[in-house]
C-alpha cells in the first residue's frame, strides 16, 4: 500500500508568517505600554484670609462659587490681631498666602498698603462705590456701624457717646478691645482724634468703672445678660441679638453712629492674580453686596439695599488715625491696660 502524501510549506512562507507574528507582537507591546496623556493638574485653591463674620464669608463665597464653579476658595478667617499675626509669620518665611485680604476696618489693612504689599489695579465694580469708602489699594466692601446697646430695663438709657461716662452708669459700661477688634480699633481712631472726644473721653470713661472685653458681640452678651447697663457695639451684632429675643436694644447715637468700611484688596504677591481680581470684583458688585446685605451689613453699592440707618454718621480721618496708630495704642493701654 502506498504511502499518504505529506505536504509541507516553503521556507519563505513559514518565515515571513513567523516575522508577521512578531511585528505583531510589537505593535500590541506598544500599545500598551503608551502612557496616557497626564491630565492638567487642577489650579491651586484662590486664598481668602479675613476677619469677616462667618456667615457673611459663607454667603459672599457660596454666591461667587455659584456663577464661578471652577475657582475653588479656601479662607483663613481669624480676628484681627491673630490675621496680622499669621500673615507675620509667613512674611518670615518668605511668602504670603494670602491672594485676598479682606479686613474689618481701613486701619487694619494700611499697613499692608504702606509696605506696598497690596496690587495696584483698579476693580471695574468700584466706580459705583462712595470714594469716601475706597482708595488706590484697597475697596470697601461693606459698611460697620459702631452704635450703642443697652439693656431693655435699663431707664433712662444713654442717647449718645457722652453719656457713657455719666456717673449714673458707673461699674455699667463695657467697650471692645482695640487690639483685638478691627471695629474697635476704628472707633478709638474716631474718639481720639475728634475735636469734642480725645483721649479726655477715654479717660473719663475709665474713670466711671468701664470693662474692656474681647469683641463688639461679648459686649452685646454681657448687656443681654445683666452684667452691664450699656455699651459700645457693631449695629450688626446688637440686630442679631435682638432678632434672637435677647433683652437688648439698638440705641443709634444722637451726635452719630461711628462708620467704618470693610476694605478688601489682591496681595501683591498672588500667584493668582486672575482669579483674584475676578473674586474682588465680585464681592464689591451687585451680585456680591446682595450677599453682603443678606447678612445683615449694610452695603457699600448704591444699587442694593441693606438694613437701616437710623440716624447720622460719622467717620474717622483714617489718614490722620493710621499715622498715629502705634500712639493711639499705647495710649488707650495706658488709660485701660492690656
Amino acid at each position: 500500500m502506498a504511502s499518504p502524501t505529506r505536504t509541507f510549506p516553503a521556507r519563505g512562507v513559514a518565515r515571513h508568517r513567523h516575522l508577521a507574528t512578531l511585528l505583531a507582537l510589537v505593535v500590541l507591546t506598544a500599545a500598551c505600554n503608551t502612557a496616557a496623556p497626564a491630565a492638567s493638574a487642577p489650579a491651586e485653591p484662590l486664598r481668602l484670609y479675613t476677619s469677616v463674620t462667618q456667615d457673611t464669608v459663607d454667603a459672599v463665597t457660596e454666591a461667587f462659587g455659584s456663577s464661578h464653579p471652577d475657582v475653588t476658595v479656601e479662607v483663613f478667617r481669624a480676628p484681627t490681631g491673630e490675621l496680622n499675626a499669621r500673615i507675620a509669620a509667613e512674611r518670615r518665611e518668605g511668602r504670603i498666602r494670602a491672594d485676598v485680604l479682606w479686613m474689618t476696618d481701613p486701619l487694619s489693612i494700611q499697613p499692608y498698603a504702606a509696605a506696598d504689599e497690596l496690587r495696584a489695579w483698579s476693580p471695574p465694580a468700584a466706580e459705583a462705590i462712595d470714594a469716601a469708602y475706597r482708595s488706590d489699594d484697597y475697596w470697601g466692601a461693606r459698611l460697620l456701624n459702631m452704635v450703642i446697646v443697652a439693656g431693655d430695663d435699663v431707664d433712662p438709657a444713654p442717647s449718645d457717646w457722652d453719656d457713657l461716662t455719666d456717673p449714673a452708669y458707673s461699674d455699667g459700661i463695657v467697650v471692645p478691645d482695640p487690639g483685638f477688634a478691627g471695629s474697635a480699633f476704628g472707633a478709638l481712631g474716631y474718639f481720639a482724634l475728634a475735636e469734642d472726644y480725645g483721649t479726655a473721653h477715654l479717660q473719663a470713661l475709665a474713670d466711671n468703672g468701664t470693662v474692656q472685653v474681647q469683641s463688639p458681640d461679648e459686649v452685646v452678651t454681657g448687656v443681654a445678660e445683666g452684667r452691664y447697663q450699656a455699651g459700645m457695639t457693631l449695629d450688626y451684632s446688637a440686630r442679631a441679638a435682638i432678632e434672637r429675643g435677647s433683652p437688648v436694644r439698638l440705641i443709634w447715637p444722637e451726635s452719630g453712629a461711628i462708620t467704618m468700611y470693610s476694605p478688601i484688596a489682591v496681595m501683591a504677591s498672588t500667584q493668582a492674580a486672575e482669579r483674584a481680581e475676578t473674586f474682588v470684583d465680585f464681592v464689591l458688585d451687585v451680585e456680591g453686596q446682595q450677599a453682603i446685605a443678606g447678612t445683615g451689613w449694610q452695603p457699600v453699592h448704591p444699587d442694593v439695599e441693606g438694613p437701616p440707618i437710623e440716624g447720622p454718621q460719622v467717620t474717622p480721618d483714617w489718614d490722620a488715625a493710621f499715622e498715629r496708630r502705634e500712639e493711639l495704642l499705647e495710649e488707650y493701654r495706658a488709660i485701660f491696660g492690656g
